[in-house]
């Protein structure tokens, strides 16, 4: 008997150890699919982001211009090739960063889901339900609360920086003081649609955009109309509001 079990125990830890591994396999090969239709502005923007002198990036521009289908994008395949252990997805809560997540049940990860799903819907959509589920319980895509950032030190991984404009200037110095080693930073906001009365995302883009940024691998894109993909109705709703 004690030898049945010892062999089983034994088996059932090499089951355990394919199973692992298995998956582990499965994390690097991971499938992508072909993005829909890109115009040139944003092959630009992808391809700056893939650049490997490239520290962080910045874009400013309307609804619907995938600007965060293509930082995820991006940023999947810079985790897929392992130039980074991990995908940080960032975002303020609710209106304004400065709400506290207390008004919601549950802990801090189910408290954030809802502002998270931006992520998960776009990692979903690139790669498949299943892979996000495994991507996110391997804790290889991450989402934090602005709430939560003061202290951290992001190494080796792609921030996300979503909705930006919801952002005060205090808060987006926050986040961009967490730059660590081998790290690049994506910041996507839409100075046409701060919930906020100060925001700080302009005035940062603005600081951004010079020749002495671009020297130090930093560089800022604008979106407009012709960059909306979502949908050909968004695109004419977003001319007649002059967003």
């Amino acid at each position: 008997d004690m030898r049945k079990k010892a062999t089983r125990l034994v088996r059932e830890t090499q089951l355990d150890d394919i199973e692992a591994q298995m998956k582990d396999n499965f994390l690097l090969d991971f499938k992508i699919k072909k993005p829909f239709y890109l115009n040139h502005n944003h092959k630009e923007f992808y391809s700056e982001i893939r650049n490997t002198t490239t520290n962080m990036v910045l874009v400013d521009g309307p609804a619907g211009s995938a600007k965060t289908y293509i930082a995820i994008y991006a940023a999947l395949e810079e985790l897929r090739e392992e130039k980074i252990d991990k995908v940080i997805y960032i975002r303020s809560v609710i209106e304004s960063a400065a709400k506290s997540l207390g008004s919601l049940p549950g802990e801090v990860d189910d408290k954030f889901l809802p502002y998270a799903m931006p992520l998960l819907e776009k990692v979903r959509e690139i790669t498949s339900d299943s892979t996000c589920g495994i991507l996110k319980n391997k804790g290889l895509i991450e989402a934090i609360p602005v709430n939560f950032v003061r202290g951290l030190t992001f190494n080796n991984c792609v921030v996300i920086v979503d909705e930006a404009q919801n952002l005060t200037k205090g808060e987006l110095t926050t986040i961009l003081t967490r730059f660590g080693r081998k790290t690049k930073y994506i910041v996507c906001g839409d100075a046409h649609q701060s919930d906020i009365n100060k925001s700080g995302f302009s005035e940062v883009f603005q600081k951004f955009s010079t020749v002495e940024c671009v020297d130090n691998g930093i560089s800022s894109f604008r979106f407009g109309n012709s960059e909306i993909v979502r949908s050909k109705i968004l695109r004419f709703i977003c001319k007649v509001l002059g967003a």
